[in-house]
């Protein structure tokens, strides 16, 4: 998706992140890396709109990835399946 695109959507959009059931942060192992730079491909949804995006990938446990990305000066941080997550070389 390109750049202007994105920002139209995430204007008026809310991000979903899973919650802390899916998480299951009390039972699973979690690693957080204290200066991320992983870089990934991942779906997000902003609002109802499933979109791809360049991030960083700053936590994960077994099943989720934390990542971080920006949209012009606004940084966004949720949690996502690791199916919905690609690393980048």
């Amino acid at each position: 998706m390109n750049d202007r695109a994105l920002v139209t959507i995430a204007r008026g959009a809310q991000l979903q992140t899973l919650t802390p059931t899916e998480l299951r942060l009390d039972e699973a192992p979690l690693t957080v890396d204290p200066r991320p730079r992983r870089k990934v491909k991942a779906w997000v949804r902003l609002g109802d709109v499933p979109v791809r995006v360049d991030a960083l990938a700053a936590r994960w446990t077994p099943d989720a990835i934390g990542i971080v990305f920006h949209v012009e000066e606004t940084e966004y941080r949720c949690w996502v399946w690791v199916g919905a997550v690609d690393e980048q070389s």
